[in-house]
């Protein structure tokens, strides 16, 4: 197939494909899906090898946030049933922490919910910063606190964080549908200081809220252009009590497709699969592992993942390696550069100014389609609903363990 060629090419170069070939990836047909995979994976083991990255999160504030983000369980008026409770101690955090090391987590991500944090929030999250790091040697910790404020990502940087993480979500002539409480170029403005602070930069999107496929081309592109060293990609998970509940417009082979497009774009980035994997994907988690470089260990903000013990034994059978703490985890032209999606002079890179950010449990994507069914006579032409599974609430649990409860974490 000329197109997977010629993006199999261009990655293994750091060369940006056109918006044309992105598009036709999205929308290759079933009967290419494995070919589409195969070609990706090419471009994963050409900058990252087998070698996957375990992340592990821990909700340091839950719920109760003045933000109105439509596919948040946590957001201004959410009816969902989930953990309510303020911040957790430093000591509380960190053995939260701990659960995800122990699983074979390299990177804990603190996250809390709010519009952004007081000067207050900037020196608990330090202490805590301070409180996992002198419990574990060699651990990456990466802080989502929503908008930063001037001063606070240097503040954060010297407490000893090594990364920040605020997503893109959706396209920028879509995000006023979405969200209302604050604006795309608010969130462009935190990966900015985030960036200019020294922080590796993590930022990415959420697919499935009924965006089309040139949004979600868009908001690649602008991550690119934004650099971010790590770009998480989340799988909608409708919980009940949002606006998005009704959002199932996922297929596992959508995801896949939609996984395929952000590594040929973003060649030489940490591309993560997020929320909504175990969902969405379901069976297909596995196949996956091919495209995406990263993941994230058992359970999310405020639903429950996969068991732990369950992802490391998929990591294994699909014939991957989880990454070690004294591994890096860029490419070396990345880290002496200082990350990105590879240099602005070589690889494409536009200016810091696209860019944004989303939750670390939200995720879902649009009506896909092949060329081929589009050329196709109607009367033989799979109807859109058709290829859409039936929506699986059976699979979306509301997280009841971990941080902010008595119970043990699962990782």
């Amino acid at each position: 197939m000329d197109l997977l060629n010629t993006l199999v090419d261009k990655g293994l170069r750091r060369e940006l494909p056109t918006r044309e070939e992105a598009l036709a990836v999205l929308a290759t047909s079933d009967d290419e899906l494995l070919d589409v995979v195969a070609a990706a994976g090419k471009v994963r083991r050409q900058w990252f090898g087998r070698r996957v990255k375990l992340n592990y999160l821990v909700n340091l504030k839950s719920g109760l946030c003045p933000e109105d983000c439509s596919y948040c369980s946590q957001r201004l008026g959410s009816k969902a049933g989930i953990l309510k409770y303020t911040w957790l101690k430093p000591d509380q955090a960190s053995e939260a922490a701990a659960a995800g090391l122990a699983g074979g987590a390299k990177r804990v991500c603190l996250v809390a919910s709010g519009r952004g944090p007081t000067d207050r929030d900037v020196d608990r999250v330090s202490d805590t910063i301070k409180a996992i790091k002198d419990q574990n040697e060699g651990v990456e910790v990466c802080a989502c606190l929503g908008l930063l404020s001037d001063g606070q990502a240097e503040r954060l940087r010297e407490a000893g964080a090594d990364a920040y993480n605020h997503n893109l979500n959706t396209s920028e002539s879509t995000y006023g549908d979405i969200t209302t409480t604050h604006t795309y170029a608010d969130r462009v403005d935190t990966v900015q200081k985030a960036h200019a602070a020294g922080l590796s930069a993590c930022s990415g999107l959420i697919a499935g809220m009924g965006e089309s496929d040139e949004d979600l081309v868009d908001v690649v592109y602008s991550l690119r252009a934004l650099d971010p060293d790590s770009v998480p990609v989340n799988f909608l998970i409708p919980v009940e009590g949002t606006p998005l509940a009704k959002e199932w417009n996922l297929t596992p082979q959508r995801c896949l497709r939609i996984l395929a497009m952000v590594r040929f774009v973003c060649p030489d980035v940490e591309v993560r699969i997020a929320g909504g994997r175990e969902v969405h994907l379901r069976t297909m988690q596995p196949l996956a592992l091919n495209l995406a470089n990263s993941i994230f260990l058992g359970d999310y903000l405020t639903t429950e993942g996969q068991a732990g013990k369950a992802d490391l034994e998929m990591i294994a059978d699909a014939g991957f390696e989880v990454e070690g703490t004294g591994q890096v985890t860029l490419p070396e032209h990345r880290v002496t550069a200082g990350g990105g999606c590879g240099s602005h002079a070589e690889a494409g890179c536009g200016s810091h100014a696209d860019a944004g950010c989303g939750s670390h449990e939200s995720g879902g994507c649009g009506p896909c389609g092949s060329a081929a069914e589009e050329q196709a006579p109607a009367e033989t032409r799979v109807p859109e609903t058709a290829r859409v599974s039936e929506a699986r609430t059976d699979l979306v649990a509301v997280r009841r363990r971990g941080a902010g409860t008595d119970l043990a974490p699962n990782a």
